[in-house]
Protein backbone atom coordinates (compact mmCIF):
# COMPACT_ATOMS: atom_id res chain seq x y z
CA UNK A 1 0.00 0.00 0.00
CA UNK A 2 1.07 3.60 -1.02
CA UNK A 3 -0.19 6.99 0.00
CA UNK A 4 0.89 10.62 -0.53
CA UNK A 5 0.59 13.25 1.92
CA UNK A 6 0.85 16.90 1.89
CA UNK A 7 1.77 18.56 5.24
CA UNK A 8 0.83 22.32 5.71
CA UNK A 9 3.50 24.62 8.11
CA UNK A 10 1.95 27.66 9.65
CA UNK A 11 3.69 29.92 12.32
CA UNK A 12 3.63 29.20 15.60
CA UNK A 13 4.23 30.33 19.09
CA UNK A 14 7.89 28.83 19.38
CA UNK A 15 7.84 26.14 16.69
CA UNK A 16 5.41 25.88 13.33
CA UNK A 17 2.13 24.13 14.12
CA UNK A 18 1.56 21.23 10.76
CA UNK A 19 -1.58 19.88 9.52
CA UNK A 20 -0.80 17.02 7.69
CA UNK A 21 -3.45 15.55 4.73
CA UNK A 22 -3.60 12.77 1.95
CA UNK A 23 -3.91 13.86 -1.49
CA UNK A 24 -3.63 11.75 -4.65
CA UNK A 25 -0.42 12.53 -5.53
CA UNK A 26 2.25 15.03 -5.45
CA UNK A 27 0.50 17.91 -6.87
CA UNK A 28 1.72 21.07 -6.28
CA UNK A 29 -1.56 23.39 -8.08
CA UNK A 30 -3.93 20.66 -5.82
CA UNK A 31 -1.88 21.29 -2.50
CA UNK A 32 -1.81 25.50 -2.93
CA UNK A 33 -5.60 24.96 -3.20
CA UNK A 34 -5.93 23.06 -0.29
CA UNK A 35 -3.42 25.49 1.89
CA UNK A 36 -6.39 28.22 1.47
CA UNK A 37 -8.69 25.99 3.90
CA UNK A 38 -5.97 25.39 6.34
CA UNK A 39 -6.07 27.76 9.82
CA UNK A 40 -4.49 26.84 12.64
CA UNK A 41 -4.33 28.83 16.00
CA UNK A 42 -4.44 32.64 16.52
CA UNK A 43 -5.71 32.53 12.84
CA UNK A 44 -2.01 31.58 11.49
CA UNK A 45 -2.31 30.08 7.55
CA UNK A 46 -0.01 28.51 6.22
CA UNK A 47 3.70 29.83 5.07
CA UNK A 48 4.41 26.36 3.30
CA UNK A 49 4.13 22.64 2.72
CA UNK A 50 6.15 19.65 1.40
CA UNK A 51 4.55 15.75 0.10
CA UNK A 52 5.46 12.99 1.53
CA UNK A 53 4.66 9.74 0.79
CA UNK A 54 3.89 6.10 3.17
CA UNK A 55 4.47 2.86 2.76
CA UNK A 56 3.15 -0.49 3.82
CA UNK A 57 4.02 -3.69 3.06
CA UNK A 58 1.98 -6.72 3.80
CA UNK A 59 3.74 -8.04 7.27
CA UNK A 60 4.63 -4.27 8.11
CA UNK A 61 3.08 -3.68 10.99
CA UNK A 62 2.91 0.18 10.50
CA UNK A 63 3.69 2.43 7.08
CA UNK A 64 6.54 4.16 7.22
CA UNK A 65 7.77 7.61 5.63
CA UNK A 66 10.03 6.36 2.15
CA UNK A 67 9.73 9.89 0.30
CA UNK A 68 9.77 13.36 0.93
CA UNK A 69 9.73 16.49 -1.36
CA UNK A 70 11.84 19.82 -0.69
CA UNK A 71 9.68 22.70 0.92
CA UNK A 72 7.32 24.99 -1.19
CA UNK A 73 6.95 28.06 0.01
CA UNK A 74 3.37 30.40 -0.66
CA UNK A 75 5.30 33.29 -1.49
CA UNK A 76 7.55 34.68 0.08
CA UNK A 77 10.62 37.38 0.08
CA UNK A 78 14.08 35.97 -0.27
CA UNK A 79 16.71 37.67 1.15
CA UNK A 80 20.42 37.70 1.83
CA UNK A 81 22.39 38.18 4.63
CA UNK A 82 23.86 41.18 2.89
CA UNK A 83 20.44 42.75 2.78
CA UNK A 84 19.13 42.09 5.41
CA UNK A 85 22.60 43.58 7.53
CA UNK A 86 22.01 46.64 4.72
CA UNK A 87 18.61 47.16 5.88
CA UNK A 88 19.97 48.06 9.12
CA UNK A 89 16.83 47.23 11.39
CA UNK A 90 17.54 46.95 14.98
CA UNK A 91 15.32 43.87 15.32
CA UNK A 92 17.18 41.87 12.76
CA UNK A 93 20.31 41.45 15.31
CA UNK A 94 19.26 37.60 16.14
CA UNK A 95 18.20 36.67 12.68
CA UNK A 96 22.07 38.30 11.60
CA UNK A 97 23.85 36.15 14.33
CA UNK A 98 21.85 33.10 13.64
CA UNK A 99 22.48 33.63 9.99
CA UNK A 100 26.14 33.97 10.33
CA UNK A 101 26.95 31.62 13.32
CA UNK A 102 24.83 28.65 11.23
CA UNK A 103 26.15 29.91 7.86
CA UNK A 104 23.25 30.24 6.20
CA UNK A 105 23.49 32.34 2.79
CA UNK A 106 19.75 32.89 2.35
CA UNK A 107 16.45 32.79 3.94
CA UNK A 108 12.64 33.68 3.23
CA UNK A 109 10.09 36.11 5.22
CA UNK A 110 7.06 35.42 4.60
CA UNK A 111 3.72 37.05 5.70
CA UNK A 112 1.19 35.35 4.73
CA UNK A 113 -0.64 35.24 7.95
CA UNK A 114 2.46 36.25 11.01
CA UNK A 115 6.30 37.22 9.96
CA UNK A 116 7.85 33.69 9.86
CA UNK A 117 11.83 33.67 8.85
CA UNK A 118 13.75 30.08 8.06
CA UNK A 119 16.36 28.98 6.24
CA UNK A 120 16.21 28.58 2.31
CA UNK A 121 17.67 25.65 1.06
CA UNK A 122 18.99 25.37 -2.47
CA UNK A 123 16.12 22.98 -3.81
CA UNK A 124 13.27 24.58 -1.87
CA UNK A 125 10.62 26.43 -4.23
CA UNK A 126 8.49 30.16 -3.79
CA UNK A 127 5.73 29.72 -5.66
CA UNK A 128 3.82 32.77 -6.61
CA UNK A 129 0.56 33.11 -3.84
Amino acid sequence: MKKHFVTFYSPGTFVAESTTKEIDSWDTDKAVEMARGIKERYGATPYGFRFTTRTREENDFDSKQTAQSNMYYLGGKILTLQEIIDRADPNDKTLISNMQSNGYARVIENNNSWRWTQPLESDDVVLDF
